[in-house]
């Protein structure tokens, strides 16, 4: 169990640096749109985290810090859902953008500075 845990811990981090690649990508073009990197990047950090914390409580691999797990989750979930709703439109606000990169950039904060059992 501990090498899934370490795949998907693995799956989990690219997924969050295709979406931020993806984002900063586009940081001096004038127009922004949600790229491939951003689309699958969120989908693969989503899913790969939802795995990981049923491989982490299935195996027995650790106590899970489950408020950690929520404030993931949410904002996890946030950003999916506003890079799906976002996918097909030619072009997104400035705004949009800088909540999106924000967004990931609280994820990853959160995953590496709050205490972990797998730190």
């Amino acid at each position: 169990m501990e090498t899934v845990r370490l795949i998907l811990l693995f799956l989990h981090i690219l997924g969050f640096a295709a979406l931020l690649g993806g984002l900063l990508a586009q940081a001096r073009l004038p127009e922004k749109t949600v790229n491939a990197a951003m689309r699958d990047g969120s989908g693969t950090a989503f899913v790969a985290g939802l795995a990981l914390v049923g491989v982490i409580e299935a195996g027995d691999l650790g106590d899970l810090d489950h408020v950690k797990v929520a404030v993931k989750l949410v904002i996890g979930l946030v950003i999916l859902g506003l890079v799906m709703a976002n996918v097909r439109k030619e072009r997104i606000t400035q705004g949009l953008w800088t909540v999106l990169l924000a967004l990931t950039v609280v994820n990853i904060a959160v995953a590496v500075f709050w205490a972990s059992a797998h730190a």
